[in-house]
């Protein structure tokens, strides 16, 4: 595979963690990715929030969550209390309600800073193979195919950078509204 492809396509895996990451970032609106990977200590064994049960969610701002098994209602609301992300938890018969409270400025602000940095990390990691792959560009035999790779490359960087740039405006808008 050409290097340049297969930069092209660290760089997708790249995008894809940074939108798996930012989607565990709260919003106004519930997600929930916001709790479905919460690790509980059920029989013994550690085990995800959405292998418990079925997590729904109930607008404006709650999340239900279903277990399968009731003995696991304590067990969950334990998980989702230690995970300290800021909401409260309480149980009504059968079903765990989790309600995310109204964020504040000062929240707003935390967490566009904490999207901010999950997006520059990920441009870091992009740089660092972009020098890599410059390098072997750099390497090549005949100055027209320098050039060229050397162009290809610049234009898949400019491409990751937009594209994270829209993933960045978008957490943003959905973090303020």
């Amino acid at each position: 595979m050409e290097y340049l492809e297969e930069f092209g396509e660290k760089l997708n895996k790249i995008t894809g963690e940074l939108k798996e990451e930012l989607a565990g970032i709260r919003t106004n609106r519930p997600t929930t990715k916001l709790i479905e990977n919460i690790i509980t200590d059920y029989a013994g064994q550690p085990i995800q929030i959405k292998q418990l049960g079925t997590i729904g969610i109930e607008l404006p701002r709650n999340l239900l969550v279903t277990p399968w098994d009731k003995n696991a209602i304590p067990i969950i609301i334990k998980a989702v209390e230690n995970a300290n992300i800021g909401v409260s938890v309480s149980s009504q018969e059968n079903i765990v309600r989790i309600s995310l409270p109204e964020l504040t400025d000062e929240r707003r602000e935390e967490l566009i800073k904490l999207v901010k940095n999950a997006v520059e990390k990920s441009r870091i990691k992009m740089r660092t193979l972009r020098d890599d792959v410059h390098k072997l560009a750099t390497n090549e035999n005949d100055e027209d195919e320098k050039f060229r790779k050397k162009e290809e490359l610049q234009s898949i960087v400019d491409s990751f950078n937009r594209e994270v740039d829209g993933v960045l405006k978008t957490k943003i808008d959905e973090i303020n509204n």
